[in-house]
């Protein structure tokens, strides 16, 4: 009796994972999509832009976003990129080169996301550092590190988020959302989030 209570049990298990991971993970973005959220995104440190000007190769390049929130090109010399959108960087960019060039025509594109990162440790399938491409929960982090392990202390999950030069610990228990708890407590997952799955 208690072997078949424990089949239905990780039967039960098993199901609610793959309904979980096929509904709570995010679609495929279309085209149009991925360039909407593209140009509101806000860039940052050590993002990697690609930046194009229509008929001048010279000014053309790949840029890196420095440690001090600028770029570096010619004609524009040091630029602030960092909290500027790709499309607000274009306009600004477009305005300092139009004194030496004739009715500049710049694109920035983001060829790497690398301001916009969370970790995960622990007792998952998969730690390590992700990029964060679209908004995403803590139970999707989880998902996406390939679950957790078996002895995984899923009750015990912290989020460490450091704000204002001091680190916030925010709990997480899986166990008790799965039940219908708390279910306020699986928050967006921020940039430079860390979580811990003991």
């Amino acid at each position: 009796m208690i072997r078949g209570n424990t089949k239905a049990s990780m039967f039960f298990f098993v199901v609610y994972f793959v309904a979980f991971l096929a509904f709570s993970l995010p679609s495929v973005l279309t085209a149009d999509q991925t360039a909407d959220m593209e140009q509101d995104y806000l860039l940052g440190v050590g993002d990697v832009l690609e930046i194009q000007v229509w008929k001048e190769p010279d000014l053309s390049r790949t840029v890196k976003v420095r440690l001090d929130g600028k770029i570096s090109l010619p004609l524009a010399g040091d630029v602030q990129a960092a909290g500027k959108t790709p499309s607000e960087l274009e306009k600004f960019l477009e305005k300092k080169i139009s004194e030496l060039v004739t009715e500049p025509a710049v694109s920035v594109i983001l060829a790497e996301n690398r301001s916009r990162r969370y970790y995960i440790v622990g007792q998952v399938g998969q730690p390590g550092e992700f990029p964060i491409e679209f908004p995403l929960t803590i139970l999707q982090a989880i998902a996406r590190s390939g679950g957790f392990q078996e002895w995984a202390k899923k009750e015990e999950i912290k989020v460490v988020r450091r704000e204002g030069g001091k680190e916030e610990f925010i709990n997480f228990d899986y166990d008790a959302f799965v039940k219908g708890k708390n279910l306020q407590q699986n928050i967006i997952i921020a940039p430079g989030d860390t979580v811990i799955v003991p």
